[in-house]
């Protein structure tokens, strides 16, 4: 079954062209059968390349989707369109009247790792949405800072700055196989990392009622589940495309930062060859297993979901 978008959305058409199954608005309300809320809440500064992302991976699963688009209330954005959000995305203030409940919702990162949480401008209205979830989303995925921002509200464990960028295609052991969330996964796998901050193991243990699921000799843990909150915290990014670890490294370069190469992402470290992309079937794999988890566990009756 598709994932259902807006015709005019640009990922309607990104995703039409790579194979994956989009339905309109229109045909899929032809359709007698609910399809799965799900809330994309994106807080990066690229919203149609996020958008696309996500959409990409929660569009793959033989279930329909009804995609919304979320943004925080009063913050905008400077770099996407005005028109676009204007279109396409509601504030956070607007949901939360209207008292509609979703069966997940995703909180991306944000580029703001070096800020005290408490400093970020908008975290008084991100506290308000964690809150929210508890009683008007089944099951909520925070990545990366979003994730960090979850795990620190709810458990109070600390990110940490680190002297230079976990940066590239870092390998990671498994340490769940049974996890519903992880069926189908090797013991061994590749996942992009692009950050300035860690989380330790041993703060996440202490932290009460945390599984880690994933994680890294190199860069530590990588998904934690949250059962006592419905949430899954993943400080990586699984959805990167091919070329997205490429773009930041380009950028701060053209920029005079100081930036090291992403690590066995390009042949042979070479910046100059294309990267490869290893980690895109366990991508649709994680993703896939939580819109199953969702769609085996939810309420039919969107109105019951957190009571």
């Amino acid at each position: 079954m598709p994932i259902k978008l807006p015709s005019d959305l640009p990922a309607f058409d990104v995703l039409t062209r790579e194979g994956v199954m989009v339905m309109a608005e229109e045909a899929a309300d032809r359709q007698d059968i609910r399809p799965l809320r799900i809330g994309l809440l994106n807080l990066m500064p690229k919203k149609i390349q996020t958008e696309n992302q996500f959409a990409r991976l929660i569009g793959s699963t033989p279930l329909q989707i009804e995609f919304s688009l979320i943004r925080m209330s009063e913050h905008q954005t400077k770099n996407t369109a005005a028109e676009h959000m204007e279109t396409f995305y509601r504030p956070f203030s607007e949901v939360a009247e209207t008292g509609e409940k979703f069966d997940g919702l995703i909180i991306t990162g944000a580029p703001i790792e070096h800020l005290p949480f408490e400093d970020v401008t908008y975290w008084d209205e991100l506290c308000q949405i964690f809150d929210w979830t508890q009683t008007h989303v089944h099951s909520t995925l925070g990545v990366c800072w979003g994730g960090m921002a979850m795990i620190n509200y709810f458990h109070g464990v600390p990110k940490h700055l680190l002297d230079h960028k976990a940066f590239g295609a870092v390998r990671h052991t498994v340490l769940d196989a049974a996890s519903p969330y992880l069926r189908g996964f090797s013991d061994d796998i590749v996942v992009p990392v692009s950050r300035w901050t860690e989380l330790r193991r041993e703060e996440i243990n202490a932290g009460g009622g945390l599984n880690i699921l994933i994680d890294s000799d190199e860069t530590g843990p990588c998904l934690v589940e949250d059962p006592g909150h419905r949430a899954l915290y993943v400080f990586n990014h699984f959805e990167y495309d091919k070329g997205t670890l490429k773009e930041e490294y380009d950028r701060d370069v053209a920029a005079g930062k100081p930036i090291n190469v992403p690590a066995n992402y390009y042949p042979d470290d070479d910046p100059s060859q294309p990267p490869q992309n290893r980690w895109r079937s366990h991508a649709h794999l994680l993703y896939g297993n939580w819109i199953n988890q969702i769609y085996q566990t939810t309420q039919f009756d969107l109105s019951k979901i957190g009571s």
